[in-house]
């Protein structure tokens, strides 16, 4: 073997007996971009189908599109759910005081209204399992999970809201053509527009 061979070699860091904490999913150097920590774990994120960035635009600019002053619109950015659990969701709406400026790395789950998953391939099982069960257990009152759906691949909104009893999500609505709902602020998309697109 060269030694420019040994030179690219990538050094992954070896996990800690107990795992990984938030806090060294922040200060590892050379992790690559979105990278999670899930119970401990880091999850490295595998490309994106253009679904997947269309997708996350298109209900971005329709989240925004009637957001109240005391919230914001994130996409990813990591939300931490206590010390081993720090996923970053695709879309966030958090509370406005919680933005502390560019510099920002993560929100609170205390500051998390919605979180919004939108499904890939290599992600299936943590954003329709893993990650809404850990979300409604730090307390988020709301959770989106999007598809692709149908022969034409169009979007697919489940809507979930956490329940105060159980502290689990109950699905209230799953929308094909168009989300208009009033939690947790008055919401109007056309979802698709996504189909729509070249």
């Amino acid at each position: 073997m060269s030694a420019e061979s040994v030179k690219r070699r990538v050094q992954w860091p070896v996990p800690p007996q107990d795992g990984y904490t938030v806090d060294d999913l922040f200060t590892l150097p050379d992790l690559p971009r979105h990278t999670e920590l899930i119970d401990g774990s880091l999850v490295l994120v595998s490309p994106q189908r253009r679904f997947h960035f269309l997708a996350i635009d298109l209900l971005v600019n329709g989240l925004l599109s009637s957001v109240p002053p005391e919230f914001s619109v994130e996409r990813d950015m990591t939300v931490v759910l206590d010390r081993r659990n720090g996923p970053e969701p695709d879309i966030s709406v958090v509370r406005a005081e919680a933005v502390t400026g560019l510099r920002q790395t993560h929100f609170e789950a205390a500051d998390v209204l919605l979180a919004v998953e939108v499904v890939s391939p290599d992600s299936e099982a943590r954003d329709r399992n893993y990650k809404p069960q850990r979300y409604a257990a730090a307390g988020i009152p709301h959770f989106w999970l999007v598809e692709m759906a149908g022969r034409d691949d169009h979007l697919a909104v489940q809507v979930y809201e956490r329940g105060e009893a159980t502290g689990t999500y109950a699905l209230t609505g799953i929308y094909h053509d168009h989300v208009k709902i009033g939690v947790p602020y008055d919401i109007d998309i056309d979802l698709t527009a996504v189909t729509r697109r070249p």
